[in-house]
């Protein structure tokens, strides 16, 4: 009789465990997988961190274990308006993170995991004062510093083990005053741009075969509203130049800029500049397929979306809030596929999601998800 109570036990035992691991597996099933990551230059004071965050399949974040990151520089612990400031390696192998606080550049090793660990040799030396923007091609590194007694664009080389080496003679010197807030190549690498915000001018460059500067002949060139901020080339056309003017005062009088760029770099305008009817439009951001732009509306915590004719020229289609009200949104990157926006919040320490259609945009159930307290974030990585 007991040993028959036991067994009738043990049954019963074993149905809950089968139903357990059933709602388990379930579970399992139902979580979305990890498809890439999403990484942040916190410039967070004294050691610099980077923040990682599994990305999912719905566009979901969850914090990578381990995250934050040391970087190895410092950071600044105070906001910094700039583009670009973190990188991918062309490979997809390292980050690169610009160390404002400590005038250097760190490189990380990404791991399968999406943590991410010093490279050898790392942090440089960025050959300026306060790096802020770094622009990637191929093994060809620039970098903008922005410091007074030291604002440049300097150029560095990296090698397939991480080692980041200065390029000899390619610094390129600013004045103090000209703050520039963006570095970048276009796909070809034959030339690169820089956005100089307090002067409201875009150097120019062709970019030789040994990697040196040579400035393009009216360079810099004047923007067409105060305050140039966030660029990028067409990824469909090398020759076509994108320019957010976020200084234009007033209300509602963001616009961004669009420019022929010839192969010796000299700018022409499109017809513009085109409204976005926001404030402050700092970043851009353009769809793979090169037919939508984004620009992100800072002082109007919202994204306006634009469409781009084959000559460059932009109509715009509205805007998208953010939810929760201004922060101070910055710097903006699609996942591989296009079909997630990712937005970093300096004002609120978080990373927002949009999932995007076209040219539409709708925010993540999900967004915001927040950043360690205390952070500067100014920059983005999505792998």
């Amino acid at each position: 009789m007991h040993t028959a109570k036991r067994l009738i036990a043990v049954a019963g035992l074993l149905a809950l465990g089968s139903i357990g691991s059933a709602t388990a597996a379930q579970g399992a099933l139902a979580a979305p997988a990890t498809i890439g990551h999403v990484y942040v230059n916190d410039n967070s004071a004294g050691i610099n961190t980077v923040s990682a965050f599994d990305r999912h399949s719905d566009g979901s974040l969850t914090v990578t274990p381990g995250s934050p990151f040391v970087a190895g520089g410092a950071g600044t612990g105070a906001g910094i308006g700039s583009q670009g400031s973190l990188q991918l390696s062309s490979d997809g192998r390292y980050l690169l993170a610009a160390d404002a606080g400590s005038n250097q550049i760190s490189v990380l090793k990404i791991r399968n995991d999406g943590s991410v660990s010093l490279a050898n040799s790392s942090p440089v030396a960025s050959g300026g004062i306060k790096p802020v923007s770094i622009a990637v091609h191929g093994n060809l590194i620039y970098v903008a510093n922005a410091g007074a007694g030291g604002s440049n664009y300097t150029g560095f080389t990296l090698n397939s083990g991480g080692h980041l080496t200065p390029l000899a003679n390619s610094t390129f010197a600013l004045s103090d005053a000209a703050n520039p807030g963006d570095v970048l190549f276009n796909s070809t690498g034959t030339n690169l741009i820089g956005a100089e915000i307090n002067a409201s001018v875009i150097d120019s460059f062709a970019v030789g075969a040994n990697g040196r500067l040579t400035p393009a002949s009216g360079s810099p060139f004047s923007a067409e509203g105060a305050g140039p901020f966030g660029s990028e080339f067409r990824p469909t056309d090398p020759t076509q130049l994108f320019v957010s003017n976020a200084h234009n005062g007033g209300t509602n009088l963001g616009t961004v800029s669009a420019f022929n760029v010839d192969g010796a770099g000299a700018l022409t305008t499109v017809g513009g500049p085109y409204p976005d009817f926001q404030n402050a439009p700092c970043w851009v951001e353009i769809s793979h397929d090169g037919q939508y732009l984004f620009a992100i509306n800072t002082a109007s915590s919202s994204i306006s979306s634009y469409s781009i004719a084959a000559n460059g020229a932009l109509t715009v289609s509205g805007s998208t809030a953010f939810s929760g009200g201004v922060h101070g949104e910055e710097d903006a990157r699609l996942d591989p596929t296009g079909s997630t926006l990712y937005v970093v919040d300096s004002g609120s320490n978080a990373v927002s999601a949009f999932s995007v259609s076209g040219g539409n945009l709708t925010e993540l159930g999900s967004s915001p998800v927040a950043l360690p307290a205390g952070l500067h974030p100014f920059g983005i990585v999505v792998d």
